[in-house]
């Protein structure tokens, strides 16, 4: 009996498989071959299957004749060299079916952006790393694909490959929005719009809805199945709804379904599964990347480039921005200008005992002239911390505080139908509201000061819900030797002429409009029917609000003794032809009920009000949308005009002043304010120069400038000195700043391929813009996978790098501190960074200005961009909590004992507290400026440094 050889063909497997290869690879040169015969014979042939001629039949015959001799001597060769080019033509083919073009089948290539809010395309294209930097990379098995996930965009190429020649019609779905680009052949630089979802953002459709919008279908497109073409979706998806796209064709025949195309008609663009995430040369760039908004999607009568710009105030031009580029005046020019005086200013905390994170409490800001924009007024829509008034105050009363209503010639409130209404709102009047309201000050209460009067004792400003004075510590008002022109200016809200409720008409009218309008909320009508016939209490309060009652619970008592059963009545059902709550008929006015009257001519007074003369040099931690402190025109005259008189006494009068570029100004009343004067000069009528240096107003207060930290804290401001003397200008001693000294840029990274390029393209364009070379990057690497930091380094064009490499898991204290200690220069500046910033053309400039070796460390306030917002449209806010961008010189920074490597090495966040806290005991001050343009990106957390993904089902 025969058996089958299983054995034989076990271990016979792979010369088998092989025979099996070579076969086909026979087959299909066989198949090609006779595929060129056919294309060869169709091209010597008309559309109407005749044989194509050149003249008439006569011509033909004695052409042939003549020639025939010479085609017989020709036949042999012509064939012989048609055959070895069709062989030449085949190789290729036969060696991609040999090797890898097998992988190339079923697939497409899918770029995945995360993180990133918004749902129109137009978004997805303001990504900073749209389209080369992807968060992933990876391929798709069809073109239909729902991550169930959020906050992303979807970019989808590869090649389409019709299973037939004819007319096909595309359509495309999803939630948000979409794009679907074709090019009529295998090249993407042809590729055009063909089908899209929606524009705007506001567009979606439901799974498979191809017929929604008339931009989902196109017209009919003439494929053919030899030829490839190239195909690029894009997709954009926001945090709500179900996330999907697909795209769908059929033959342009009239009762055929769209079908989703799959896998048996694409391929892959290019295979990246052996590609670093930095290596993007081979990433198609189309149309479909680089354009904002189609042409057709224009809306009528608006042209490209008169698109409205961001309104942010930051973004407008300010001189301060490129004054890097003015030559500096000749340092010999400025000595001996201004006396010399010691700089030692009364609140630097040296040796001074600080609880850990303490130190945020002893960073004071500077103020700045002229404005620099830096508020971000366009975010107060959402934030209004830069005014006094708490949230809940100006929810409930608005800024009508600061407003004087003009005498009315009827003195019943005009908001109210009759006084009964107005009595009745009366009787939950808060006394301290009240006076806030009418800008008088409430009368103090033996147990509760009042918030207004000075107290050391922060927990105070909790016993009032509606605050109306400094919000600065009570200590720090103390010393504040300016609270006479504050209190000045304070007085315009608090001076107003005591009349009956001048401020609170415009809100009861407003909350009484919810009551007496022809709208109302569902429950309000019936709720206002009880309470008209309810008996009001007499209990009125007294227009000059000497004896208010103490006890303003008593009113809610009082207002509820009418209905003892504290659970809301149950609301009736309507009755017949009563009608219902939710009806959408009118409400017609019912018998004996007024319309309230609106006065559209009424007018008020108001006082010009400088609210940025409000705020203090405290540092406001529940603030993050307010800009730097605003200075004093005047004073910056007085100061400028005495040091412009100087430099010309010592210069001859070769100076003349343009331009007032920046001042800074550091305020200690104690002793002496110290500014930072940058001024553009004319030298000699000719040259324009620079002038960027520090001086110090030196306030002589006989032994009050002798006192100590401690005494100086608690004397009060106002106190007499003994023979005080006229303020010296003068020059502070060990307090200049050198212009050409190195900054170290010190990052660590792990894993973060696209943010690390972008770094260094950031890098490479400071240089090229500057031309400034006294500065390095220095990056300590924790073993990242996803690129080659060393070889991007080495091939980019900054002026110095430093390449480190660390193993193990990232620690970002280690990093730092092991990046500082490659530096050799003590006299150098180390500025500690992180990965994700973008970098204003002068932040060089900026920080060398702000540290002085063994004086000052600089820690710039960098504003956080929201998710979908870059620096061309900058919505976020500061973050006044950070210290994790600091600048200090290496010398300073050894002297505090540098990172705390051995309490944070497992963790980070607290650690810039911690080294801020060392910073000021060692008796350094720490400026702290918000920098125009200065960004920190918004940016995906998942997959940094240490984290491990879940799988998700």
């Amino acid at each position: 009996m025969l058996r089958f050889p299983v054995k034989k063909i076990r271990k016979q497997f792979k010369l088998l498989l092989l025979l099996v290869l070579l076969t086909s690879a026979v087959w299909f040169t066989y198949l090609h071959i006779n595929q060129g015969k056919t294309i060869k014979l169709h091209f010597n042939y008309g559309k109407d299957g005749e044989r194509q001629t050149e003249g008439t039949d006569a011509s033909r015959k004695r052409d042939t004749r003549s020639s025939a001799g010479h085609h017989k001597s020709e036949d042999t060769s012509d064939s012989r060299e048609d055959d070895a080019a069709e062989m030449l033509l085949l190789l290729p083919a036969l060696t991609c079916f040999l090797s890898v073009c097998w992988q190339y089948k079923g697939q497409a290539n899918l770029h995945v952006f995360e993180d990133w809010c918004g749902s129109s395309i137009a978004q997805l294209r303001k990504n900073l790393h749209f389209p080369l930097y992807p968060h992933t990379r990876t391929t798709l098995r069809k073109l239909a694909v729902a991550p169930k996930w959020k906050n992303y965009g979807l970019r989808i190429f590869g090649f389409l490959h019709p299973y037939r020649d004819g007319d096909f019609q595309f359509s495309v779905s999803s939630d948000d929005n979409s794009e679907f680009w074709l090019s009529p052949d295998e090249s993407p630089l042809n590729a055009r719009l063909l089908v899209y979802v929606g524009q705007l953002g506001t567009e979606w459709t439901a799974p498979g809805e191809f017929s929604k919008f008339r931009s989902q279908s196109s017209k009919s497109r003439e494929l053919a199945s030899e030829i490839q073409y190239y195909f690029e979706i894009l997709h954009k998806q926001d945090d709500m709804g179900s996330d999907h796209v697909e795209v769908g064709w059929r033959p342009f025949l009239p009762g055929l379904k769209y079908e989703v195309i799959d896998s048996a008609y694409i391929s892959l663009y290019t295979d990246e599964s052996n590609l670093k995430m930095n290596s993007v040369d081979h990433i198609p760039q189309t149309l479909a990347s680089h354009i904002r908004l189609p042409e057709v999607s224009l809306p009528q009568g608006l042209e490209r480039g008169s698109i409205m710009q961001h309104g942010a105030d930051m973004l407008k031009p300010d001189p301060r921005d490129t004054f890097y580029s003015t030559p500096m005046i000749n340092p010999s020019r400025l000595e001996n200008v201004l006396p010399a005086c010691l700089y030692s200013p009364t609140y630097v905390v040296k040796d001074f005992p600080i609880a850990r994170y303490q130190g945020l409490q002893f960073v004071y800001l500077s103020f700045v002239y002229p404005n620099d924009f830096t508020r971000l007024t366009h975010m107060e829509r959402e934030n209004k911390c830069f005014y006094r008034e708490s949230p809940i105050y100006l929810e409930k009363f608005g800024f009508y505080k600061y407003m004087k209503m003009d005498e009315e010639d009827d003195d019943r409130p005009f908001f109210f139908p009759n006084p009964d209404d107005f009595l009745e709102e009366e009787e939950v009047v808060d006394t301290e509201d009240e006076a806030e309201i009418v800008g008088t000050q409430p009368p103090k209460k033996p147990s509760h000061p009042s918030q207004t009067s000075h107290t050391s004792n922060p927990s105070h400003q909790h016993s009032n819900p509606v605050p109306t004075q400094a919000v600065r510590e009570g200590e720090e008002e103390e010393e504040d030797p300016d609270e006479e022109e504050k209190g000045a200016v304070n007085s315009i809200i608090i001076r107003r002429e005591r009349r009956h409720f001048p401020r609170r008409d415009g809100q009861i009218g407003r909350d009484l409009d919810k009551d007496w309008g022809r709208d109302h909320t569902r429950g309000n009508i019936r709720q206002d029917i009880r309470k008209g016939h309810e008996e009001p209490q007499p209990r009125v309060l007294q227009p000059d609000m000497d004896n208010p009652d103490p006890n303003p619970a008593e009113f809610d008592q009082d207002a509820n003794r009418s209905n003892p059963d504290p659970d809301p009545d149950p609301e009736p059902e309507p009755e017949e032809g009563e009608m219902s709550d939710y009806s959408y008929e009118e409400v017609e006015a019912r018998p004996g009920w007024a319309e309230e009257s609106i006065n559209w001519q009424r007018t008020f007074s108001v006082n010009p009000m400088d609210f940025e003369l409000l705020r203090s040099d405290w540092n406001d931690l529940r603030c993050n949308v307010s800009g730097n402190l605003q200075l004093a025109e005047s004073e910056v005259v007085d100061v400028l005009a005495q040091y412009m008189e100087k430099l010309n006494e010592r210069n001859g009068g070769i100076y003349t002043l343009l331009r007032i570029i920046n001042v800074e100004k550091r305020r200690d009343s104690a002793r002496g304010n110290r500014y930072l004067v940058e001024l553009e000069l004319m030298e000699r009528g000719r040259s324009v120069v620079r002038l960027s240096e520090y001086i110090y107003l030196l306030l002589h207060r006989s032994r009050q400038g002798e006192e100590s930290l401690e005494n100086t804290d608690s004397a009060p401001a106002s106190a007499p000195a003994s023979a005080p003397s006229a303020p010296l200008l003068c020059q502070p001693v060990m307090l200049q700043w050198r212009k050409d000294v190195m900054v170290h840029f010190v990052v660590p990274v792990k894993n973060q391929a696209r943010w690390v390029q972008q770094f260094i393209s950031d890098m490479e364009n400071l240089h090229r813009q500057t031309k400034d070379d006294n500065f390095s990057i220095i990056i300590v690497d924790f073993e990242s996978e996803d690129m080659d930091v060393e070889q991007a380094l080495r091939e980019s064009g900054v002026p110095r790098y430093e390449y480190l490499r660390r193993e193990g898991n990232f620690e970002r204290s280690a990093g730092l501190q092991i990046g500082v200690d490659t530096i050799e220069d003590s006299h150098s500046i180390v500025f500690l960074c992180d990965l994700h910033i973008h970098f204003p053309l002068n932040i060089l400039e900026s920080i060398r200005k702000h540290c002085v070796e063994g004086r000052l460390a600089f820690a710039p306030i960098v504003m956080r961009l929201g998710c979908g917002s870059s620096p061309q449209e900058p919505d976020g806010y500061w973050e006044v909590n950070g210290f994790g961008l600091f600048g200090i010189y290496k010398s300073d920074f050894d002297k505090i004992g540098g990172m705390n490597t051995e309490e944070f090495k497992d963790r980070w966040g607290g650690e810039d507290w911690e080294l801020l806290d060392r910073v000021l005991q060692n008796g350094l001050e720490v400026e702290r400026l918000r920098l125009r343009n200065f960004f920190h990106y918004y940016h995906s957390k998942r997959g940094m440094w240490n984290a491990q993904n879940k799988k998700k089902g």
